[in-house]
């Protein structure tokens, strides 16, 4: 039986209209890890697995919320593994970005992702793996209060613009700047 979150990310990422080629070549990318994986968007998927991320952008579209993630020790967006609730990755990366910044009300900024990224990385138990990460856009409500989450050591706002150009005081990896980018380009 075909996984409906395995046919909806096929269907998601043929349709994606990549940003630049470094993106088109990752997409594709994806879609033949789809191609040869049916189950691609899991988790138990020992060749690696689509994730679902976003970054959280306060509603002024002037700041971007990321965590120092507790186990990696490194400063990025919300996001994480499917579940088998999720029948998307849009969802995912929601549900995701709501766990883990603790914010109620999240919406979704567009309706398309704005980026991807294929980086190693050792899932629990320390097995390497790799994630195929699915990037959104969520913007939080005017009163949004984070919260530290079980997965987190600290949550922060960083200035979207110091942010895209790593002018900030904290290490964010080249995959967050260029989210933050997006996040620029795309601002209201």
């Amino acid at each position: 039986m075909t996984d409906p979150l395995h046919t909806w990310s096929v269907g998601l990422l043929s349709a994606w209209d990549a940003p630049d080629r470094e993106q088109d070549v990752a997409r594709r990318s994806m879609l033949e890890h789809l191609d040869a994986h049916c189950d691609g968007v899991r988790r138990a998927c020992t060749a690696g697995h689509l994730t679902g991320s976003a970054l959280v952008v306060d509603h002024s579209w002037s700041r971007g919320l990321l965590h120092l993630h507790k186990r990696l020790a490194r400063w990025l967006q919300m996001g994480g593994h499917t579940d088998d609730a999720d029948h998307t990755l849009a969802a995912t990366a929601l549900r995701e970005a709501t766990e883990e910044s603790g914010i109620p009300g999240l919406r979704l900024a567009t309706d398309a992702p704005v980026d991807v990224d294929i980086h190693p990385l050792d899932c629990p138990a320390g097995r390497p793996n790799r994630h195929l990460d699915v990037r959104w856009l969520v913007v939080a409500p005017p009163d949004a209060r984070p919260v530290v989450s079980s997965e987190s050591l600290v949550l922060r706002w960083f200035p979207l613009d110091a942010l895209a150009t790593g002018d900030v005081d904290a290490v964010v990896g080249a995959s967050v700047q260029r989210l933050a980018r997006r996040a620029i380009e795309l601002r209201p």
